[in-house]
């Protein structure tokens, strides 16, 4: 893949939800670390880093709708952000307790969508509660409506509130997700590994609904930012030829056995420890799962 900055994709539904939060804002929004200075408006990294160039593409049967409190699309380290950079039916919506956006509502009413609130079922009644994706024999082309897989993407507080006061989910089922790995997200710290950010949320729904090569792209897709993030936040240069750009390339090309090899070597890293400690978000700072 070409290194270096490229031409930013166009516009897609979480940096369209952004542009709409800036013009109503009345001071510029200040985020607390990461890299100073310009950003690409494609990727929200500093031009030396940016990641237009390596943008990648994959259909997705299934869709994704972010509902996004008030502040998640300003953050440059929002990994629904990267949803949308993957899956060409991402919907991005503003939460607000008082007031919602009819375009949700007919989202969400549309017969071609089948919606999922993903959340913890923990917290839900068991008969809404569901832990798989139904997939016809026939493929997930079969499957009469299309999943789509509303998101909360806030802190985990943040979350646990608009769970409880959106009267318009309360019909639709809760797909509560059990993964077997660790959450790999290093841009904010936590305590828990068993918490999940936005955009590992959104690849385990794609792989539960068929999507393997998507959600693996996506998967692949944030490591890739993360390594280029960071990199940038240290300024040091990016590894062009790092694994995450590797198992980029590979699950575009839906190279199943070379993603499966670099799985298997990053699993055996991180057993011996060789990436450092795995600790993510908190309960205070937990996207979702």
């Amino acid at each position: 893949m070409p290194e270096g900055a490229g031409v930013p994709a166009p516009p897609h539904a979480v940096s369209k939800l952004k542009a709409a939060r800036l013009a109503r804002s009345t001071k510029p929004f200040l985020a607390r670390g990461g890299p100073k200075g310009d950003r690409c408006p494609g990727c929200r990294l500093v031009p030396s880093h940016c990641l237009c160039a390596l943008h990648p593409q994959t259909p997705a049967r299934a869709g994704v709708c972010l509902l996004m409190a008030d502040i998640e699309p300003l953050k440059p380290s929002n990994t629904g952000w990267l949803v949308a950079d993957v899956v060409a039916d991402t919907f991005a919506f503003g939460w607000a307790r008082t007031a919602v956006d009819p375009a949700l509502l007919a989202l969400l009413a549309d017969p071609q969508w089948q919606p999922f609130v993903v959340f913890p079922g923990e917290f839900v009644a068991p008969e809404r509660v569901v832990h798989a994706v139904e997939v016809s024999a026939g493929g997930a082309k079969a499957l009469p409506r299309r999943p789509l897989f509303i998101l909360l993407d806030a802190t985990w507080p943040e979350a646990r509130k608009m769970f409880r006061k959106s009267p318009y989910l309360d019909a639709l089922p809760v797909l509560s997700l059990q993964p077997e790995q660790l959450s790999r997200y290093r841009l904010r710290r936590s305590a828990r590994t068993d918490h999940f950010c936005t955009a590992e949320v959104a690849a385990l729904c794609l792989a539960l609904a068929g999507d393997d090569q998507a959600s693996a792209v996506l998967e692949a897709w944030l490591d890739v930012f993360t390594h280029h993030y960071l990199q940038a936040k240290h300024q040091l240069p990016v590894d062009g030829h790092g694994w995450g750009q590797l198992a980029l390339a590979g699950a575009v090309q839906d190279g199943a056995e070379l993603i499966q090899f670099l799985n298997q070597s990053s699993t055996r890293r991180r057993s011996a420890g060789s990436t450092g400690v795995l600790t993510k978000r908190s309960r205070q700072s937990n996207r979702l799962i």
